[in-house]
C-alpha cells in the first residue's frame, strides 16, 4: 500500500474550461526535459516548445561546466585575483549555492569542480575513458586547499565574484533544478497555471490536471532487485512544490575493486562512503531541493537529518543496512505532509 504526501496549501484554482493535456519534450544538460500542460486545445505548441527550449539553452550558456564558452567556463579560466561580472541568473544561482555551502559546513560546495574533474566526472579525462587513473591523496589535498567558498566574496551591487585562483565552479548539483524552475517561471509568464515540469527526473508542479486531480508523482526509489527490502513507495501531490532526489546509484564507477560514487565530499576530496542510498527533498523551489538533497547526502544519515530539521526541510533519507533492507528516516516537515 502506497503512502500519500499532500501539500499544506492547495489552491482552489481550476484549469480553463475544456482544457486538455499537452505534452512537450526536448533535450538539454545531457538529459531530457518534459512538460505536461493543462490548457485549452488551441495552444501554439511550436512557439511554446521554442520558448521552453530557449530557457534551458540560456541556463547552459551561463552555467554549464561542459561548455568551454559558457560564462561559467570563462570564469573558471579567469586570471587569479580578478573580479568577474556575472549575468543576473548566474549570479543568483551561485549566490544561493554559496548560501547552502555556508549552512552545510561546505558539505555542498560549488567551488569543488577540480575535485569532480579529478574523479573523472567532468567533461574530460573521464572515468569511463581509456587511461583514466584515480587521483592520489596528494592531488586531493592540493585540490581541497583552494576551494573555500568564502574566497569568492560575491558583491550583489555589481553582480561580481572574485576568482581567487584556479577555482573551478561546478553548479551541476543546482543548475538542473534551476532549469526546472526556469521552465515553470516561463509557463507562468505565458499565463499557464497548471503544469508538471521535469528535467532529468527532477520535477515541479502547479495547479491540477484537466480532471481536477493533482499531478501525482512517485518518489524515486533505489533500483534494487530485492524490492522487499525497500520501504513502501510514496506518492506526492506535486501542487506548488518541487522534488529532487540524490542517489548513490545514479552515477558511479568501480576501480581496482572499489566503488566510487559521483557525489564528492568537498571537505575530504573523496567520494562519499556513508550508508545513504538516496535523499529526497521536497521544496517550493526545485533549485533548493536539488542543492539541499546533495548537501544532506554528503553529510550522511545523522548529520543530514539534523541539518534538515534545522533548515525546516521536508526530507526523506534511505540508509542501507547491509542485508538488503533499508532504514527510512523522515524529517518533521516531511512527516507533516503524510496523509495518515
Amino acid at each position: 500500500m502506497r503512502r500519500v504526501l499532500l501539500p499544506h496549501y492547495i489552491s482552489d484554482a481550476v484549469p480553463p474550461e475544456h482544457a486538455v493535456l499537452h505534452d512537450l519534450r526536448g533535450l538539454s544538460m545531457g538529459t531530457s526535459w518534459s512538460v505536461r500542460l493543462a490548457a485549452p486545445l488551441a495552444v501554439d505548441l511550436a512557439g511554446l516548445q521554442q520558448g521552453l527550449q530557449q530557457q534551458l539553452d540560456d541556463v547552459v550558456a551561463q552555467m554549464s561546466h561542459w561548455e568551454a564558452g559558457s560564462h561559467l567556463g570563462r570564469y573558471n579560466r579567469a586570471p587569479a585575483g580578478t573580479r568577474q561580472v556575472l549575468p543576473p541568473a548566474f549570479f543568483d544561482v551561485l549566490s544561493f549555492a554559496l548560501d547552502v555551502a555556508c549552512a552545510s559546513g561546505a558539505a555542498y560546495n560549488p567551488c569543488a569542480g577540480a575535485l569532480v574533474n579529478l574523479w573523472g566526472f567532468g567533461p574530460s579525462e573521464r572515468y569511463d575513458q581509456p587511461g583514466y587513473t584515480a587521483p592520489t591523496p596528494a592531488q586531493l589535498v592540493q585540490a581541497c586547499a583552494g576551494i573555500a567558498p568564502q574566497t569568492l566574496a560575491p558583491d550583489a551591487a555589481t553582480r561580481s565574484v572574485c576568482q581567487p585562483g584556479a577555482v573551478q565552479l561546478d553548479l551541476s548539483a543546482v543548475a538542473k533544478g534551476y532549469g526546472v524552475d526556469r521552465l515553470a517561471f516561463y509557463l507562468q509568464a505565458q499565463g499557464y497555471q497548471h503544469y508538471l515540469v521535469e528535467v532529468g527526473g527532477e520535477l515541479r508542479g502547479a495547479g491540477t490536471k484537466p480532471d481536477g486531480q493533482p499531478w501525482w508523482v512517485v518518489l524515486e526509489q533505489p533500483p534494487e532487485r530485492n524490492a522487499s527490502g525497500v520501504p513502501e513507495s510514496i506518492v506526492l501531490a506535486l501542487h506548488g512544490l518541487a522534488v529532487a532526489t540524490s542517489g548513490d546509484y545514479r552515477r558511479y564507477f568501480e576501480h581496482d575493486g572499489q566503488r566510487y560514487s559521483h557525489t564528492i565530499d568537498p571537505r575530504t576530496g573523496w567520494p562519499i562512503s556513508n550508508a545513504l542510498a538516496s535523499v529526497t527533498v521536497i521544496h517550493p523551489q526545485c533549485m533548493a531541493a536539488d542543492a539541499w538533497s546533495t548537501a544532506l547526502t554528503v553529510l550522511g544519515p545523522e548529520a543530514g537529518l539534523h541539518l534538515a530539521e534545522r533548515q525546516g526541510l521536508a526530507a526523506r533519507l534511505l540508509c542501507r543496512n547491509g542485508d538488503g533492507t533499508y532504514t527510512e528516516t523522515l524529517s518533521s516537515a516531511f512527516r507533516s505532509m503524510l496523509d495518515r
